[in-house]
């Protein structure tokens, strides 16, 4: 089933507000279970975990940034 624009939006919103704080804690926590790596070693892994929490979510986030296209176009012309 697919979502509505509206939907995807809320959930977007709800993945950024809540999600993303949320795995950016986690990941601290992890890299935080071992032993401190070196700095690039260390930037890498903050690195990959940043852009892996992107593709799940992919088509949530795919056009939100666009007007709604379920609405009717408007006219704004005025004379």
């Amino acid at each position: 089933m697919a979502l509505s624009y509206k939907a995807r939006r809320r959930l977007a919103l709800l993945v950024l507000v809540l999600g993303l704080p949320g795995y950016i804690v986690l990941a601290v926590t992890l890299v935080n279970l071992f032993e401190r790596p070196s700095i690039w070693v260390e930037f890498g892994i903050y690195v990959g975990l940043g852009v892996l929490w992107a593709f799940p979510l992919k088509a949530i986030f795919k056009g939100i940034g666009q007007a709604d296209p379920d609405t009717p176009p408007q006219d704004d012309h005025t004379e």
